[in-house]
């Protein structure tokens, strides 16, 4: 209750919801021992650890490409399993470090078209959905070009393209910033601080997470062992030197604004 006797706002339920995710491979590697993970309808958040702590794991649970060993994943309170996986994979969608992991039509609008086809949307839906996600990631007019004649900016944001054109709650981004010139970071980080939905950005990168995530999650050994505001994470000598990850030289994340 409030002061004023009120019924207290109820909080609004997490698009992700990740509770005591353990995973093992069939080799017998044990990859996560009981991850804990929230993000709030709208989060931006940085998913931050050193190689082989778990992060590509975490992330191929999150649409169902694995299977957790114990533990369960939710997705704005629905269940990552077999029964509910196409819906699933329509709310969360991955963009991964390569965007030839996800460009292979002959041109930039097929491309994004690929999704909402498989959908079986009319085409006209489907025509507006593409002229939609190449105008988010400010590449209207570029339907007709093929995807291998673009700049490795533009090409990362084809790629972000054709995730928007299913209409995601969630979208997780692999090392978003990696092999992008100074200007491709930039206009890839002004579309996605625009975009109206919930952002994981798993880097190395830790200007660019403190750029684009308010809060940060730090993953090492397959457990969480730091959640909390980017700019105070990234602040810790001691914990970025426990968990390997380095910010560039004389880069200081309290200098900026």
């Amino acid at each position: 209750m409030t002061p004023t006797g009120m019924p207290s706002p109820s909080r609004p339920g997490p698009a992700l919801l990740v509770e005591d995710l353990a995973f093992a491979y069939p080799d017998g590697h044990q990859a996560l021992f009981g991850v804990d993970l929230r993000l709030d309808p709208g989060e931006r958040v940085a998913l931050l650890g050193p190689n082989g702590a778990g992060k590509t794991t975490l992330v191929l649970h999150l649409n169902g490409i694995l299977t957790a060993g114990r533990g369960r994943v939710s997705v704005a309170g629905l269940p990552v399993d077999r029964d509910h996986l196409p819906e699933v994979r329509r709310r969360v969608g991955i963009v991964f470090q390569d965007p030839d992991d996800q460009l292979f039509m002959p041109t930039v609008g097929e491309d994004v078209a690929f999704g909402p086809r498989n959908l079986g949307l009319p085409e006209t839906e489907v025509a507006a959905r593409v002229a939609a996600a190449l105008d988010q990631v400010g590449m209207p007019g570029a339907a007709e070009r093929p995807p291998h004649h673009l700049s490795s900016g533009q090409r990362r944001r084809v790629a972000v393209a054709t995730v928007l054109s299913m209409h995601p709650d969630v979208l997780v981004l692999d090392e978003p910033s990696s092999n992008l010139d100074p200007a491709g970071r930039r206009e890839l980080a002004e579309v996605l601080e625009a975009l109206p939905v919930t952002i994981l950005v798993v880097t190395h990168d830790l200007p660019y997470a403190l750029q684009l995530c308010p809060r940060s999650v730090v993953l090492d050994g397959g457990v969480v062992v730091a959640d909390g505001p980017t700019r105070d994470l990234l602040a810790d000598a001691d914990l970025l030197a426990a968990h390997r990850l380095e910010l560039p030289f004389g880069f200081d994340p309290r200098s900026v604004a």
